[in-house]
């Protein structure tokens, strides 16, 4: 698809543009794709600054460029156009090229710590049964209907995601559910979309190995919300202490939802047992066959988008009542000596204590709790010794063991994690890092009949991330492998 580079640049602040204008056939940001044809991006990163790969992109025959900063020197006949923010610029342009596939769906975005999968989920498969033809952008994979993309990151960056967008457009989806990521606020990947809704679920301690403090995380999040549009709808959990700070700068329609505090959107749990929640929707009672209190916020949460999008009631609460839980959250493994395992991504603390709260409210008294848990490398280290705390506070035994440990060392991770158990807590806490043993252990030695084993961390994730390389590794396919030998 070639497009004259003129037609590209519309609603787009340019400080300066040097060159004539050209044909592009390609959009990059990555040096080493650059070619003849292409328009590349000069991002600005956190590792490394795009604009030192200049020089490599000329030399493959690149002569159209977004930058910061012009060069002091470049070949001849080559296109500059100067913006004050590269990755705004991209965004924009991004969705030009790709035809403003936004305009053309009702695209609704969740912003929050944790739910965000689940809920998206949920509303693929909700409206999928109401008879739309549906997109899903999310962590564990991005969907065009029924055809299965991987996915890299929870939102991706602004040209895979206009690109999948105008995919979806052409494979004739009407409604697109995806995953805002804070990262993709601050970096601009959803600059220039137009959202049909957003929803926000929560925040709690996460990322502050980007952000830095829990100030900018939360900036980050309303970000997303001050940029609606009018037309847009604003959706936000009010029992959150952060809910009502996501409206205050939206000229969208706000609209509120909870479960304790007054809100639009209203439910109240009637029972929450091992094969679902009994909810009170909307004064209308639903069985669900999701577990635990988080998991009614997703379902009002999921309710209140589909009734704002103009969905039948009733038609919504029957479809509701046969939905089940996202891949890799609380998701249930039964084996032999009649043990269970749950499998969760819970990787923060709030999400980790809300799924043992969850399984304490549930389970029978004679049933132990055994939590596997672990933290990720080169992530936020002051969340460590806090998911310690939880899984000791809320467990009769623990195995503290690696999660995806990237370039740390496993060993110092523990170290960290195990500061923070109590003196009194330090006999029902061990510590194994490598994970599938960590797992073996705690089926085969410290499970008794009938206890239920915690597998956190990981979720849906299918590798473990060890210095740079992703290694085959299922927590799911391991429980499995650990029950055939009980």
């Amino acid at each position: 698809m070639s497009q004259d580079s003129s037609s590209l640049f519309k609603s787009i602040d340019i400080v300066q543009q040097v060159g004539e204008h050209q044909e592009i056939s390609h959009l990059c940001f990555d040096s080493r794709q650059a070619k003849a044809g292409s328009l590349f991006f000069a991002i600005p990163g956190t590792q490394v600054d795009g604009h030192q790969f200049l020089p490599q992109v000329f030399a493959q025959g690149c002569t159209a460029c977004v930058v910061e900063r012009i060069p002091d020197s470049a070949p001849e006949g080559v296109l500059f156009f100067q913006v004050k923010d590269s990755n705004e610029a991209m965004a924009q342009v991004a969705s030009n090229y790709y035809g403003n596939p936004s305009t053309q769906l009702n695209l609704v975005g969740i912003t929050g710590t944790n739910g965000k999968t689940t809920s998206v989920t949920l509303l693929f498969e909700l409206f999928k049964a109401l008879g739309h033809r549906c997109g899903l952008i999310s962590t564990v994979q991005n969907k065009i209907e029924d055809r299965v993309i991987p996915a890299t990151h929870t939102t991706p960056d602004a040209l895979n995601l206009n690109a999948l967008l105008a995919d979806m457009l052409a494979s004739g989806c009407t409604h697109v559910f995806m995953e805002v990521s804070s990262h993709a606020v601050v970096q601009k990947r959803i600059f220039g979309l137009s959202f049909r809704g957003a929803i926000f679920s929560n925040i709690t301690r996460d990322h502050l190995d980007f952000h830095e403090t829990f100030d900018s995380y939360i900036k980050a999040k309303k970000g997303f919300f001050d940029a609606l549009p009018k037309t847009a709808f604003a959706l936000t959990n009010l029992d959150d202490k952060r809910g009502a700070v996501m409206l205050q700068n939206t000229k969208a329609q706000k609209y509120s939802y909870g479960i304790l505090e007054s809100a639009d959107f209203k439910a109240k749990i009637k029972a929450n047992v091992l094969s679902g929640l009994q909810l009170e929707l909307d004064g209308n009672e639903i069985h669900a066959q999701l577990i635990g209190q988080f998991n009614a916020y997703n379902l009002i949460a999921i309710y209140a988008t589909a009734i704002l999008l103009g969905e039948e009631k009733g038609e919504v609460l029957i479809a509701l009542s046969a939905l089940k839980t996202a891949p890799g959250r609380f998701e249930q493994m039964h084996g032999p000596e009649n043990k269970m395992a749950i499998v969760d991504y819970a990787h923060t603390p709030d999400a980790l204590e809300n799924v043992l709260k969850t399984i304490q409210a549930i389970r029978q008294k004679h049933q132990r709790i055994i939590t596997v848990v672990g933290c990720g490398g080169n992530r936020d280290a002051g969340k460590r010794p806090i998911m310690a705390t939880l899984a000791a506070q809320y467990s009769d035994q623990v195995v503290l063991t690696s999660d995806n440990p990237r370039f740390e060392d496993p060993e110092l991770i523990l170290d960290q994690m195990q500061a923070g158990i109590s003196a009194a807590d330090e006999s029902k806490v061990i510590r194994i890092s490598d994970r599938k043993h960590a797992i073996v252990e705690a089926i085969q030695q410290l499970a008794k009949s009938g206890d239920i084993v915690l597998v956190a961390g990981k979720g849906h994730e299918t590798y473990q991330d060890i210095q740079g390389v992703k290694h085959d590794f299922d927590d799911k396919q391991v429980i499995s492998d650990t029950f055939s030998k009980v």
